[in-house]
């Protein structure tokens, strides 16, 4: 396709596949190095980093607090407090994806799930793909996490959540989104129409 200009703007910015080799293929995620073609007509390499997609949920209970974990993160070497959150598993729906992970996590059954954004979490590099919930009205049960997972659960008010965002406690993109998220959407009342996601 012949690449259209207009003064020094691009119309067509696609990129187009020339070659792919898979250079790694973990558990988890899948590594590509891959030569594309730019608008302009050159080859150029990307590397690409395959994810399945992934959940994460803010879980606000009656006395609006937030339900945090904090998790040691290895390629960061730090421990981060974090929203709930975890990978799609084979066919599994980002829906069943959060009630697992709720209940894994945070011991979260029950209750309503209520999506409030989809989004890429590093275009860049990745093809992760992530769906934010917030989950209200749910019961407290014990959690079940993963063997190799060590969590300590934080439970605090939303308002100290929120500072903590701003203070540079809460460091993790997708905790940062899902609580000023979770803020603004209570602040405008969800719509009734949402709460009828239940939670298993």
């Amino acid at each position: 396709m012949q690449v259209q200009k207009r003064g020094n703007m691009i119309e067509n910015l696609e990129e187009k596949t020339v070659s792919t080799k898979k250079i790694f293929d973990g558990k988890i995620i899948k590594l590509f190095y891959d030569k594309v073609m730019l608008p302009n007509n050159k080859i150029a390499t990307r590397e690409k980093v395959w994810h399945p997609g992934a959940v994460a949920i803010v879980p606000v209970t009656e006395e609006n607090e937030v339900l945090l974990i904090k998790q040691f993160r290895y390629p960061v070497k730090e421990v981060l407090i974090e929203i709930p959150a975890g990978k799609l598993d084979n066919c599994e729906t980002p829906m069943d994806c959060a009630k697992r992970e709720l209940h894994e996590e945070v011991g979260a059954i029950g209750g309503k799930l209520i999506h409030m954004s989809s989004f890429h979490t590093t275009p860049g590099f990745s093809s992760e793909f992530l769906h934010l919930y917030l989950a209200i009205n749910f019961k407290r049960k014990q959690n079940n996490p993963d063997e190799d997972e060590f969590l300590q659960i934080i439970k605090i008010p939303l308002k100290v959540a929120i500072n903590w965002v701003f203070e540079g406690k809460i460091k993790d993109a997708k905790s940062i989104i899902g609580i000023l998220m979770t803020n603004a959407y209570l602040k405008n009342n969800y719509n009734d129409n949402d709460l009828n996601n239940e939670i298993e």
